[in-house]
């Protein structure tokens, strides 16, 4: 069977250890190109129809207003299906101590009963948060394994790390 690497990732203005700085690709989008070269896994990028502002602040304002109403923003598209996959690793940013809702959207369209989901998310210092937690809940009949947290600013010097966990 085959493995999917599905994952939010913004870019444009970011935090970085105290400061922002405007970022042409994301540092949860650099994580997965690493793992897709270590894995030869497919790769999809979960977009919203709606993405969020360039600026952080508002960005910021922005998930936490999706999070507090429970949101689940329209997405621009899916894959056809993931009937073919048995392992998903899913990556996302940190916000607001879980996933970007748009995660929550791509969750709940599929059924992935039986599927192995393999988490990895970027932060400034959150961790995991509660998105594993989270996974478990929205999907109960999947194996959640424990997933991967990586420092964002630190996202280009991290292929080993990510290395010892895909081949955990």
């Amino acid at each position: 069977m085959a493995e999917l690497i599905a994952y939010f990732s913004r870019a444009d203005e970011n935090y970085f250890n105290g400061t922002l700085k405007y970022i042409e690709k994301g540092n949860t989008e650099i994580a997965a190109e690493t793992l897709q070269k270590l894995s030869g896994a497919d790769l999809f990028q979960i977009q919203p129809v709606q993405p969020y502002s360039k600026d952080y602040n508002e960005c910021i304002a922005e998930a936490q207003a999706d999070l507090r109403r429970d949101a689940r923003p329209e997405l621009k598209e899916y894959p056809d299906s993931l009937d073919g996959y048995d392992t998903i690793y899913l990556g996302y940013p940190n916000y607001w101590g879980t996933m970007p809702m748009a995660v929550f959207t791509f969750l709940e369209h599929f059924d992935l009963s039986g599927k192995t989901i393999r988490p990895f998310c970027t932060h400034e210092g959150s961790g995991m948060g509660n998105s594993e937690a989270d996974l478990k809940r929205i999907c109960p009949d999947s194996k959640v394994e424990a997933g991967l947290a990586i420092h964002g600013s630190d996202v280009k010097q991290v292929e080993n790390k990510i290395r010892r966990w895909y081949e955990k």
